[in-house]
This record gives structure tokens, C-alpha cells and sequence, in this order.
């Protein structure tokens, strides 16, 4: 008897069943996938006047207890977890985003990274890591502009190397929040 494949396997090529084959999404994925697509679905906001206002940036500005006009990155970043179903993170203040307990060493999707300005003598801006290629991280940012500015216009997609971050700190282990690896 001569043993003939299915005619699952018989009508495709071996690229095709590699090319469609999906790996199951573990919870971890699903959560990253949840953040990752609420950050994308604010790329494109934009401030009323340029002066830290608007009705979406009054959002994330009142998410974190702030006021229209205040510097509204790490409020971003709060509202996308909280959007997300995470109690934490929620400040306003981008330091803060960057305890002990939930630093990490690598960039990864849904990741906090934080920007350091030494005029400030600290982390002055904050945003989420997309993707990383080789060097250089796709992020998904609030208060920036296409240059780059930590007091921007909006909330944009950028492109930024890795030796631009100081600190990387990921909240996305519980809803509680809750210590990391």
C-alpha cells in the first residue's frame, strides 16, 4: 500500500505551510499586543494650541491627576497601561516610571524606555518601545515632535538608537503591579 498525504499537505508547498503557520499567542503576547495597540491607536494626537492641551491630552494629563499645560509624556505612557487594564504605572513625573524593582537591562515591545537630559539631571522624557532592529528602536512617544523634543507637539511614531536611552522598566508582569523578573 502506498501511503499518499493528505490533501491538506498535498495542495501546499512546504514554504506555504511555514509561511501560514502561527504560533498560539501566550497571555504575555496578548498583553503586549493590548498595549502596543493602544499606544498605536493615539499616533496621531495632537495638542489644541502647542501649549500641553487638548481634549486627548487633557486625558492623559488627567489620567495622572495633572493639569492642562503640564509636560504630558509619562501621562501618556500612565494612560496607555491604564487603558490596558493596569493599575500602574500612573505619574506624570518620568522618573518615577523607572523604579528598582521594574528596571531591565534590554529593550522588548510594550517596554518603558526613558530618555536622560542632562540639563534636567534625569530622565526628562519617557515613551514605549515598538520593535527593535539591530541598533535602533521604533517607539511610540507622547509629547515629541519629529525632532525629537521632549516638550513636542503630539503623539508620534520615532526612530531612536539605543545609546539614546538611559533606562528601560517594564510593567507589563501584573495588573497589580507588582515586581518583575
Amino acid at each position: 500500500m502506498v501511503h499518499r498525504p493528505s490533501s491538506f499537505f498535498h495542495q501546499r508547498t512546504g514554504s506555504e505551510l511555514i509561511n501560514n503557520y502561527q504560533i498560539p499567542a501566550s497571555p504575555d503576547h496578548q498583553i503586549i499586543n493590548q498595549v502596543l495597540k493602544i499606544a498605536k491607536s493615539q499616533i496621531g494626537v495632537r495638542e489644541a494650541t502647542g501649549n500641553n492641551d487638548g481634549r486627548q491630552v487633557e486625558g492623559y494629563l488627567t489620567y495622572t491627576g495633572n493639569k492642562k499645560g503640564e509636560p504630558w509624556c509619562a501621562s501618556f505612557v500612565s494612560w496607555v497601561f491604564g487603558q490596558a487594564g493596569f493599575n500602574q504605572p500612573r505619574s506624570a513625573w518620568s522618573p518615577a516610571l523607572f523604579p528598582q524593582l521594574r528596571q531591565v537591562k534590554t529593550a522588548k515591545p510594550a517596554v518603558v524606555f526613558g530618555v536622560y537630559f542632562p540639563t534636567k539631571g534625569r530622565i526628562a522624557h519617557v515613551g514605549l518601545v515598538e520593535k527593535q532592529h539591530g541598533d535602533w528602536l521604533y517607539t511610540i512617544e507622547g509629547n515629541t515632535n519629529l525632532a525629537g523634543s521632549r516638550e513636542g507637539d503630539g503623539v508620534y511614531r520615532k526612530l531612536r538608537h539605543s545609546r539614546t536611552i538611559k533606562a528601560y522598566a517594564n510593567w507589563l508582569t501584573d495588573k497589580k503591579g507588582g515586581s518583575n523578573e
